[in-house]
Formats: C-alpha cells, sequence, structure tokens
C-alpha cells in the first residue's frame, strides 16, 4: 500500500511528491493528460517559493533557465507613465529580490525531471473515476486510456487535480464565489520593437489594457488582458484577431507571431475545506482566483510544501493525525485572503464604466509610480507579491515572541558579509536558530532531540530585522517560526512538542538528491 496517492500532476502534485519522497514518504501520482503541459500558463515564480526551492537544490535551476524580471513599465496614452523597479524593493527582504518569468510548461518538466531521478514516475493517461475512504486507507479506482480500471489503496489521497477537481466534487465540497464579467485572454507571441525587452510592461488605454511578460530571448513575450464587451459572450470562439489592440500598439510594438492563444472566465472561489479525513485538497483544487499578482502557481505550490512535512511527521508517526488539520486551517485561511486581495486588485483594472476607466488611465499609473517612490510602499508590495509576508500567527503551530519576531512568521532574511541565516535551510527538518550565543542546555537538548542547532555570531544587522540576540528560534521543516523564545529556555522548547506530541527527530529523512 502506498503511503499517499497524488491525483494530478501539475505543479502543486509534482512539488508534493517531491518533498514527499525527500523526506521517506512513498508516493503514487498520476495524471490523466498524456504529459506535462506544452504552453507556458503560469509564468511567474516568487520568491518565496524560490526560498523553499532551496530544500531540494532546484531553486539555482530555475534561476538559471528563468528571466529575472527586474522592472514593471506602466504606459498611458502610449507615453511612460512610471517605473517600478522590484530589484530595489526586494533587496533587503530576500535572496530573490525579483519576480522569475518561468513558463509552467519549462517548470513542470524541470519538476517531473528531478522527480525521475528520485525514482518516481508520474504514471500518465490515469485518472481517479471513483474513491471510498476507510478508518485507515483510501481505496480508489483508477482507469487508464486503454479502458481498463485498477483498484489501489494509500493511507491518503491528494486532490491537486485542477479547478474542475473530480475528488472535490466526489466529496460534493462547497465551492463558494463568483465569475468576473470580463473574459481573461493569455497569448504567447513574438514581438518586434519592445522598449526594455528585458523588463515587463503595462499599457493602459480606454477600454483596453495589456500585460507583457518577456520570457527574454528571442522577442518572445506573454500577453494577458481582458474582454468585457459584447466579445465575451463567445469567449470559446475568439482568435488574437477579435483582441483589441490598442494598448499593444500604443508601446510601439507589432506582433509578428502568435503561438498560443486562450480565452476564458476567470472565477475566485475557495472549497469549504481543505481536508476531509484522510482525503486532502490543494492548488486550483481548492481554490481559485484572479491572475493579478501572479500568485495561483505559487500558492498551489505553497500548499504542497506545508502539507509534505505534516503528512511525513502522520506516516512516521512522528506527529497525531490532527497535524494534519493545520494545514487546513493555515491554507485556507490565507486562500481567503488571496482571494480577497486579488479580487480587489482585478476589479480596479476591469471595472466598466467612464469613471473607472478615467481613473485607471490617468490616476492610477501615476500614484503607482508616485507610491513606489518611497521605500515602505516598495517594500510593502514586493512582501505582499512575493508572498515573504505570509504569516500563520493563528495557527495552533505558532507560539511565542522575541525581538520583532513571532510564532507563525517567516523568519527575516539577513545578509551579512559571512553570507545570509537562510544557508541552512536548505534541508527539510526541524532547526533551531540562534543569533548570539547558544546555552550549552540548548546544544544538549537539540543534540538529544534531533533537531539541528544553527547559532550565529551577533551582528547589527540581526537587531535590524527584528531578531534578538541569544533567543531561540525553532524553525517549522518549511522554515516558519514555530516558536520564538527570547530566553532560549529548553523548557519551552520541550513544551512545544510534547503538548503537541511531536517526536521530531526519530525519524532521518533521506538525503536531497543533488
Amino acid at each position: 500500500m502506498d503511503d499517499v496517492l497524488i491525483v494530478g500532476a501539475g505543479p502543486t502534485g509534482l512539488v508534493l511528491a517531491l518533498w514527499l519522497t525527500a523526506q521517506g514518504v512513498k508516493v503514487r501520482i498520476i495524471d490523466k493528460k498524456d504529459g506535462p503541459g506544452d504552453t507556458s500558463r503560469a509564468m511567474v515564480v516568487q520568491a518565496r517559493t524560490l526560498e523553499l526551492y532551496r530544500q531540494l537544490d532546484l531553486a539555482e535551476t530555475l534561476l538559471k533557465q528563468g528571466h529575472h524580471m527586474a522592472a514593471i513599465n506602466m504606459w498611458t496614452k502610449g507615453k511612460p507613465a512610471a517605473r517600478l523597479i522590484f530589484a530595489d524593493a526586494g533587496k533587503d527582504i530576500s535572496p530573490y529580490p525579483y519576480p522569475l518569468v518561468y513558463p509552467q510548461d519549462y517548470h513542470e518538466r524541470t519538476l517531473g525531471e528531478r522527480l525521475a531521478s528520485m525514482d518516481v514516475t508520474v504514471e500518465r493517461r490515469t485518472e481517479l473515476v471513483s474513491m471510498e475512504q476507510g478508518d485507515d486507507s483510501v481505496t480508489a479506482r483508477l482507469r487508464r486510456a486503454d479502458g481498463s480500471e485498477e483498484t489501489t489503496t494509500a493511507r491518503y489521497l491528494a486532490a491537486c487535480d485542477g479547478a474542475r477537481s473530480t475528488v472535490r466534487e466526489q466529496l460534493k465540497l462547497g465551492f463558494e464565489g463568483g465569475t468576473y464579467r470580463s473574459v481573461f485572454y493569455v497569448a504567447d507571441v513574438t514581438l518586434a520593437g519592445l522598449q526594455r525587452p528585458e523588463e515587463g510592461h503595462v499599457s493602459i488605454e480606454h477600454g483596453d489594457f495589456v500585460l507583457v511578460l518577456p520570457y527574454g530571448t528571442e522577442g518572445k513575450s506573454r500577453l494577458i488582458g481582458s474582454i468585457d464587451d459584447e466579445r465575451a459572450e463567445r469567449a470559446e470562439e475568439l482568435t488574437f484577431e477579435d483582441v483589441h489592440q490598442d494598448a499593444i500598439k500604443r508601446i510601439g510594438v507589432s506582433v509578428e507571431e502568435v503561438t498560443w492563444f486562450s480565452s476564458y472566465r476567470v472565477h475566485h472561489r475557495v472549497a469549504d475545506t481543505f481536508r476531509r479525513e484522510r482525503i486532502l485538497i490543494l492548488g486550483d483544487a481548492g481554490h481559485v482566483h484572479s491572475p493579478a499578482g501572479g500568485q495561483g502557481m505559487n500558492t498551489g505550490i505553497l500548499d504542497a510544501i506545508n502539507l509534505a512535512w505534516k503528512l511525513a511527521a502522520v506516516l512516521q508517526d512522528n506527529a497525531p493525525d490532527a497535524l494534519l488539520d493545520t494545514y487546513d486551517r493555515e491554507r485556507r485561511g490565507f486562500a481567503h485572503q488571496l482571494v480577497h486581495s486579488t479580487d480587489r486588485a482585478f476589479t480596479m483594472m476591469t471595472a466598466g464604466g467612464s469613471v473607472a476607466d478615467f481613473l485607471r488611465v490617468n490616476i492610477f499609473p501615476h500614484v503607482a509610480g508616485a507610491a513606489f517612490k518611497l521605500e515602505m510602499a516598495r517594500e510593502a508590495m514586493f512582501r505582499l507579491i512575493s508572498q515573504t509576508s505570509l504569516a500563520y500567527p493563528e495557527s495552533a503551530l505558532s507560539d511565542g515572541k522575541a525581538g520583532e519576531v513571532k510564532g507563525g512568521d517567516r523568519l527575516p532574511w539577513v545578509k551579512t558579509e559571512g553570507g545570509d541565516n537562510f544557508a541552512p535551510l536548505d534541508r527539510i527538518g526541524w532547526q533551531v536558530h540562534v543569533y548570539g550565543t547558544a546555552q550549552p542546555e540548548l546544544r544538549a537538548w537539540c543534540l538529544h532531540r534531533g533537531v539541528a542547532l544553527r547559532d550565529f555570531p551577533w551582528q547589527a544587522e540581526y537587531a535590524k530585522a527584528g531578531l534578538a540576540e541569544d533567543a531561540a528560534y525553532l524553525l517549522r521543516p518549511d522554515t516558519w517560526v514555530a516558536l520564538a523564545e527570547p530566553g532560549g529556555a529548553v523548557e519551552a522548547l520541550e513544551t512545544y512538542f510534547s503538548s503537541r506530541g511531536f517526536q521530531p527527530g526519530r525519524a532521518k529523512a533521506p538525503e536531497p538528491m543533488r
């Protein structure tokens, strides 16, 4: 019997399979498609995703193949209106101070190749037909392309099967939300004449807007825009020629080739729950929202990493089954926040009416440009879009405060002359960080418990980041702060684990493959 059956081999399912396999969990992953996607779809990998990709040595691979988008230029009436420089905004927040443009088809292939190197193969052209939960397992009926069927059993089932999730529908989970009036379109094109071709562009005209995301090679770019007139009624029949191209032409470019075009309605929905006993819901199966800010794929990947260490701990008897409830509370809570924030941004860019159109063209770009000149505003925008501000303050796994850092926070990134404090986060497992001097009792406790201790000689940079000298910061396997203990007291650490029934050091995960 497999430990986990993963339904769906998009980025969310592949990341879940990778992180579980790296922790010694036996997985089986199926997908009804023939192979990885062959169109670009989701384009942007955010900083928080890249930070976590360090755990399996994936970040550098993506950085070498992707395109660093250091700035976005805003245009109105055919003229530059503002330039938003992300590299400046994130330079003190993350080792990855920019969005990375890396098309989803490339991304899926990279993840699939890494999974294959770990001796796990995606079973293609295989779909879930039905499932039934028992006391200690889930039984699933699978169907292959030739019509043959198989019944298989796993201790848990993870639904990563997209917005039209078979699993969610069979569980009869609610998927509350709505559908935007506008139709959304995406097109992969080759452009000529684009100024600053290495940077992103937003062109806003009366009744039209387009976002241009260059791949960084040979003039290839992704165009994203909306259709909100009578053409929206025939969305499935539209071609690129049907799209108003005023916003494209006004920035002085010409479309030489269209390699892919798609149009669809955009929804904003969140499932009633992300857990139904032994079945877990991840990615688009649990939440869909507007594409504003490039959040969707990254949110699904973070769902997978959040769930993976918890499933591994439960399966290896290092934590009670109740730990999986925190997956639902943490990630569904964030999904609701995300839907709310992206809804506001998307509504602003697509709202109808002459007043909204006037504000969008004449006011918004200049306000955004002025705000981005303020360091505080730049950093706030970067933290929001990069998901480096994502925290779990209300989680049952979050406790304590030391300096300005609380349980549930992302550990602040601090760069020093000797490197940075994220270097030890290249492994999956519990860690204790001490900035200053770790007491002998703490060293002995960590050794006894099998928890890695990382201590850093005190420097002024740590205080600027909000860290407290000699405090103990217990980090979860997904690198969020679990406990911030100002005195570095062993008793507080012991109580944290014993009160929750955790045994952090009993099982050793295999070394990640390099």
